[in-house]
């Protein structure tokens, strides 16, 4: 698999932690140097791992924030 960087550029929220410790946050991340989206995945304590996620452009954000309106 090939080699890539990450680097949590902010730390906005947790949405909910396992017993094991492994929380569901919401953070703005830069992957491989890009600018930062907002990105929502498990990650280990400490952040040493992480779990498969979903990352989202700001556009993406505002259109999922009009979408969750509607409901």
């Amino acid at each position: 698999m090939a080699e890539f960087q990450y680097e949590i550029k902010e730390e906005i929220g947790v949405l909910s932690e396992s017993k094991s410790g492994w929380r569901k946050e919401v953070n703005r991340v830069s992957w491989n140097g890009a600018a930062p989206k907002l990105d929502i995945r498990d990650w280990a304590p400490n952040h040493e791992k992480m779990g498969k996620g979903i990352t989202l452009t700001a556009d993406e954000v505002e259109k999922l924030k009009k979408l969750l309106e509607k409901e």
